[in-house]
This record gives structure tokens, C-alpha cells and sequence, in this order.
């Protein structure tokens, strides 16, 4: 099925990942063969059972303009349009805060590119710290499967410095100074509230 944009461009079929320009990876860790949004969703089902945090992913809105009805039965979409620009992957609430945060991935080795975000998310995600949200990017550095936590600040201040000048990218070994980085874990597969968890106090001390 295609799915296009408001403008008409086409996205492409429906079984690839709905949710941005992503392709899913997969990780050799416990042989599970999970995709990274499989990872935190199941991680997330994880904090949920365990009464830890209310997160999920957000629902990309679609409207849909063509159905094929080759049995009452088998209705099939085979064309829709995204409603409006999508924000971030994930929101909820962990210890009475707000979050709110975007996964990436890249195969770049040393930097991770800002192109993987758009302004509209970057807007969305000031709009929810001026009202005391929490968030951040999850980017995970697929060649070497890596996963770091950067906080939204952070972020912020690489994404308006590459219109000053700035580079257009930010280092692995910045990510690595500033961000948090996640080992991957039993329950859950990616423990990424530990670096919430610091966020917060960090928050708290300002």
C-alpha cells in the first residue's frame, strides 16, 4: 500500500517503518533480532508491568483514501496520506514528569547527523521543556550498537549551532561526553530511564 505525504509525495509501501525516514536494523544481542523501535517498545511494556512509567509510542495519524474491497471479509488499504507532520516517537509520564523523546539510529561510526531531525520535532520538544517536560533523543549508533541517551539541551544547542556555522553533525566522542550512555539488559532490553533518572536530578538542581 502507499502512503504519500500532504503534498503527494509517496512514502512509500505501508509494511516499511511508519513512523520517519528509518529503516529497521537489527541487533545480535540475546539473538532476539529486534528492531530498535521493537526494543523500546517492549521495554517500555516492561517499566508498565512493573508500575515504573506510563510511556508508549505516539499513533501516526493517516488518512485514508483508497480501499480495495475484493471481499467483504479482506478490505485492503492501498492508499493514505499522513494527516500532518509527526512529532517524536514516544511520551508518557515517569515520576510525575512529563517525557517526551525521539529514537534514532545512524550508521555512521563517529558522528551522528543532525539531518535525522527535522524542525518541526525540535520545536515540538522546546515547546514541552518550556512547560518543565523532559526529553531527549535515544540514538543508537547501529555498526557498533551503541546506545546513548542525549539530553534535549544538548541537543538543542548542536541543532541551532549548525545555522551559525556550526557543524552539521555531532561527534560520537561529544555523545559520548555529554550523553548517557545504555548497556543493553535483561528486563529491560534498553534500561534508558537510568539517564532519565539523572536528567531529572540535573533538572532539579537548576
Amino acid at each position: 500500500m502507499n502512503i504519500n505525504y500532504p503534498n503527494g509525495n509517496s512514502f512509500g509501501q505501508f509494511n516499511k517503518n511508519i513512523s520517519g525516514n528509518k529503516k529497521h536494523h537489527f541487533t545480535k544481542y540475546g539473538d532476539r533480532g529486534m528492531s530498535l523501535e521493537h526494543e523500546i517498545n517492549q521495554s517500555n511494556q516492561y517499566y508498565l508491568s512493573k508500575g515504573i512509567a506510563v510511556i508508549h509510542k505516539k499513533p501516526t495519524p493517516i488518512q485514508i483514501v483508497k480501499v480495495n474491497y475484493p471481499k467483504r471479509s479482506a478490505a485492503t488499504i492501498k492508499e493514505a496520506y499522513f494527516r500532518k507532520a509527526s512529532t517524536t516517537d514516544y511520551n508518557g509520564v515517569f515520576n510525575g514528569y512529563y517525557i517526551d523523546f525521539d529514537a534514532k539510529e545512524t550508521k555512521n561510526k563517529t558522528s551522528f547527523p543532525l539531518s535525522n531531525f527535522h524542525q518541526h520535532q525540535i520545536d515540538h520538544m522546546k515547546a514541552c521543556v518550556r512547560q518543565n517536560g523532559i526529553c531527549f533523543a535515544l540514538i543508537k549508533f547501529v555498526l557498533t550498537n551503541e546506545i546513548y541517551v542525549l539530553n534535549s539541551e544538548d541537543l538543542f544547542y548542536y541543532w541551532d549551532d549548525q545555522f551559525k556555522g556550526g557543524r552539521k553533525s555531532i561527534s560520537k566522542a561529544t555523545i559520548d561526553k555529554f550523553g548517557y550512555k545504555i548497556d543493553y539488559s535483561l528486563n529491560p532490553i534498553i534500561p534508558y530511564l537510568k539517564a532519565v533518572r539523572k536528567i531529572i536530578l540535573k533538572y532539579k538542581e537548576i
